[in-house]
């Protein structure tokens, strides 16, 4: 599904993990932040190449900077998404994710 939105420039009252969650041999690196009222996000950054991730908890995820291509399990088709949208991926579920050049900058919300 294709949203447009704007994604915070910052968050506030956060705490931030210092390990970096780091991917595909740092091809894709994250770091996890709590909010205050317990939610989880994370902040990441993709090289350029493809990629396959598999959820736990449902997740959205919103587009920083660059873009991407998604398939979703199961879809027919991909999607481009780029600067300002996002996509959700259900729980138990994954998705391949490719970025052809640049960096895809990122925030992933856990949902459930």
């Amino acid at each position: 599904m294709l949203r447009l939105m704007s994604a915070p420039a910052e968050f506030s009252q956060v705490t931030v993990l210092t390990k970096a969650n780091v991917y595909f041999e740092g091809r894709v690196v994250s770091h996890t932040i709590r909010l205050e009222n317990g939610a989880k996000k994370t902040l990441g950054i993709i090289f350029p190449g493809k990629f396959h991730f598999n959820t736990d908890l449902a997740e959205r995820m919103e587009i920083v900077a660059g873009s991407c291509r998604v398939k979703l399990d199961g879809a027919t088709g991909d999607a481009v998404y780029e600067s300002g949208q996002k996509f959700e991926v259900p729980a138990k579920s994954g998705f391949d994710i490719q970025v052809s050049g640049g960096l895809c900058e990122y925030v992933c919300s856990f949902l459930g």
